[in-house]
């Protein structure tokens, strides 16, 4: 006998892996799968994605999950109320509007082909480096979606000849998604959502449109641009030949901002997601905060067309959990990710080795895209147990140096504590079940570490933006107190402040040896 009763599904489409969920009313996972796909690495520092494995991957995570949850007896088919969707954020393909087929791989986020465009904008525009930093809150840098659509614009002629005739479309993974859920070539609809909007550095982020100056001086044709609508609401329905037919989209997020809503992030509150990188948001309420340290001004979520918005400031690592990847299936030092955290528990310390995963350059604060990875200290005595915990430590110094800006940009106004006057870190994402890696996070932090019972918030966030939007939850009930967010751990520093303020000295003359070694290729 089928058990009838409302549920809430999301597509989490990563760097790495698409994931489905169907959750029920009390966000419990009732039914999920996850399909990797294939990374395209064609030249030193360019990452590339297939837009229709991606899409394929989509339809098959969909089906088994559906099969799954079906198979234990749910009738998710006429009791799912929405999908919501988050994405990997400033990837970006531009495709056909007559066929349909992309015109070119997608260009990953973290993708560094763009070097060249970002040193010769920086020395045209007046206010070089920071000259859109007024309208969008970001810098100019090869991680943004404006500079790889320039790229393709510049140096791929199907695109240009497609822009030309009036038949590109261009947008980032969440668009190329949604236009193929609802119709593609009949019908599909064209948008974006906020968040992902103020990725592209497109986006004004007073106006939550496209700033006409910004798109005028970069020579972008607004007519390829999706429309921006907020994170809930009713977008679309899923059409014909998809599973899940006549079900509506009804919310999209970038998945870190997906993140802080699974996180209820209320304004001062943070949290950091572990994945391929690692990106802290520390959600600064309805005002938008200039950094002076580092980071990115950017948009935390806006959860209905007339809901306020909400602003956070942001600091994007680009390698964390990748640099375990690397070890895996590079070095092969281990032969799975979740080895990693009993090879590093062999030993007590690095032994004096420090490592600094600046593969594609470096992100906040250094924003560095000369900087190369190195690996230092390293003497007879060393180990691959040394190296593994030196990889996790890399992820924490990091974190922490985001961090330190943080504080100082947002101030003392601009951050809740607890009773204890400690800033907690909200964790998330796949890495946080290395309880080492959270441990070592807390020593370095000098502060306690929070990990919920649920650490794929990400995928949560998503279900709860289409939840709202079609009225199964309430914002204000989800964001009360956090109640909704069960803490299953929190680490809490073991270590002295000696220990630290050494630790943090040695890291900061690690990462500037990775300065200027770019050339070395």
């Amino acid at each position: 006998m089928s058990k009838e009763q409302t549920f809430i599904a999301s597509i989490d489409q990563g760097t790495t892996s698409t994931r489905f969920f169907i959750y029920d009313k009390s966000a419990r996972i009732i039914g999920s799968h996850h399909v990797e796909f294939t990374q395209f690495y064609p030249e030193a520092g360019w990452v590339e994605h297939d837009p229709v494995e991606i899409l394929e991957s989509v339809r098959s995570c969909m089906t088994k999950a559906l099969d799954k949850a079906t198979a234990d007896g749910y009738n998710v088919d006429s009791g799912l109320k929405a999908i919501g969707l988050t994405n990997q954020r400033e990837t970006v393909v531009v495709w056909s509007k007559s066929t349909g087929s992309p015109l070119y791989n997608a260009i990953v986020w973290m993708d560094v082909r763009t070097s060249s465009i970002c040193r010769k904008l920086e020395k045209e525009l007046p206010g070089g480096r920071t000259h859109f930093v007024e309208s969008c809150g970001l810098p100019l840098s090869t991680y943004f979606s404006a500079v790889k659509l320039l790229w393709l614009m510049e140096n791929k002629e199907e695109v240009r000849a497609a822009i030309k005739k009036g038949d590109a479309l261009f947008g980032t993974i969440d668009t190329w998604l949604i236009w193929n859920l609802t119709g593609g070539v009949n019908g599909g609809i064209h948008v974006t959502d906020v968040s992902n909007a103020s990725r592209t550095m497109l986006m004004n982020l007073q106006t939550l449109d496209w700033d006409k100056a910004t798109l005028k001086t970069l020579g972008i044709p607004a007519e390829i641009l999706p429309k921006i609508v907020s994170n809930a609401e009713v977008i679309g329905k899923i059409a014909k030949g998809w599973p899940l037919f006549g079900v509506p989209i009804a919310g999209c997020l970038g998945d870190q901002h997906a993140a802080m809503v699974g996180q209820a992030c209320r304004r001062g509150e943070a949290k950091c997601t572990y994945g391929t990188g690692a990106f802290i948001l520390l959600n600064t309420g309805t005002a938008p905060v200039k950094s002076t340290h580092g980071l990115l001004t950017t948009l935390a979520f806006k959860l209905g067309p007339k809901a306020q918005t909400n602003y956070a400031l942001e600091g994007s690592i680009a390698i964390a959990g990748a640099a375990v990847q690397w070890l895996r299936d590079s070095l092969g030092i281990i032969s799975s990710a979740s080895e990693i955290e009993s090879l590093a528990s062999k030993v007590d310390c690095t032994g004096g080795v420090y490592f600094v995963p600046a593969f594609n350059g470096l992100f906040a604060p250094w924003w560095r895209d000369d900087a190369r990875g190195i690996c230092i200290g390293i003497t007879r005595f060393t180990s691959k147990s040394h190296i593994a915990r030196a990889v996790l430590e890399s992820m924490c110094f990091q974190v922490k140096d985001v961090l330190d800006s943080m504080h100082k940009d947002a101030g003392e106004k601009g951050e809740v504590k607890n009773e204890k006057e400690e800033f907690l870190l909200r964790v998330d994402g796949g890495a946080t079940v290395n309880n080492l890696l959270m441990q070592i996070q807390a020593d370095l932090l000098g502060s306690s570490v929070v990990r919920p019972a649920d650490i794929e918030t990400t995928a949560l966030g998503a279900a709860y933006a289409a939840g709202i939007a079609v009225g199964v939850w309430k914002e204000e009930e989800l964001f009360a107190s956090g109640q909704n967010i069960k803490t299953a751990s929190i680490f809490s520093p073991k270590s002295s402040v000696e220990w630290r303020k050494k630790k943090v000295d040695s890291w900061c003359k690690a990462v500037e040896r990775t300065f200027g070694l770019a050339d070395l290729e």
